[in-house]
């Protein structure tokens, strides 16, 4: 039997890029796994758990335990998405007792893509390739909640892509979801010298696993008047390429 995998698409991969939410579908299908991405589902819940909205949070994360607990896995193309699922819902629905085990028992085989892919499933090569000069962006869910590092960098190697590694790779682009609306000052120097950095690889090609970090540095990239194409690792991956990168023919 397959491995049954349901496939949390995110909201911004599903508002703003499609494609990813593809690239994810078939990196598991040629992995051998059955992936569904049930129609009802929404958001993990994280802005409203970060803004101290926890009734909003934790109706949310009954509604996500309830879609994705008949999965034998369930994997997210985010480490901030797969974070929330696995680092914070056991604690959120700990004192629900018709929740709180089933919280614990979802938590458990909830994973970032890139990561389930290679630590789960062991895969050592994938469809995409791609000759560029690329360099990586480790996003902060990812990285510090999952252990989101080498993993990306084991697939990437095998695609024909020239890695040059990032200054600051792990240092926050300044997102953060809810804190670049928080804090838009301590957000654009964040991601004003991430883009300086990003440019001084000579790379033509970002990288990275979580969406909202890419459309962060796309959009500063842009402003800046830089060359360098932004994507989710999921693409390359995948060999689905032939698409405009992230913040191609936007206006600012």
């Amino acid at each position: 039997m397959p491995i049954r995998v349901g496939l949390f698409v995110t909201c911004l991969v599903d508002l703003f890029r499609p494609t990813v939410g593809l690239a994810a579908a078939k990196l598991l299908e040629d992995a051998g796994c059955l992936v569904e991405a049930p129609a009802a589902q929404t958001c993990c819940g994280q802005p409203a758990y970060n803004s101290g909205d926890r009734k909003t949070a934790l109706a949310i994360a009954r509604q996500v335990v309830d879609l994705f607990e008949a999965y034998d896995y369930v994997v997210a193309p985010s480490g901030s998405c797969a974070g929330m699922l696995r680092m914070h819902y056991p604690a959120l629905l700990a004192e629900e007792p018709a929740y709180a085990a089933r919280a614990a028992a979802l938590a458990a085989k909830s994973y970032e893509l890139v990561g389930f892919l290679v630590d789960v499933l062991k895969q050592e090569k994938v469809a995409g390739r791609l000759a560029a000069k690329a360099t990586y962006h480790d996003s902060c869910s990812g990285l510090r909640e999952l252990g989101i590092k080498e993993q990306p960098r084991r697939l990437l190697a095998g695609t024909g892509v020239e890695l040059r590694e990032l200054p600051g790779a792990e240092v926050c682009c300044g997102f953060g979801g809810t804190f670049c609306i928080k804090y838009p000052e301590i957000s654009d120097r964040l991601v004003s010298e991430k883009a300086a950095d990003i440019e001084g690889t000579g790379a033509g090609l970002l990288l990275a696993g979580d969406l909202g970090c890419l459309l962060n540095m796309a959009g500063k990239l842009r402003r800046r008047g830089a060359t360098v194409q932004t994507r989710h690792v999921a693409e390359v991956l995948a060999g689905m390429v032939d698409t405009p990168a992230i913040g191609e023919g936007e206006r600012d």
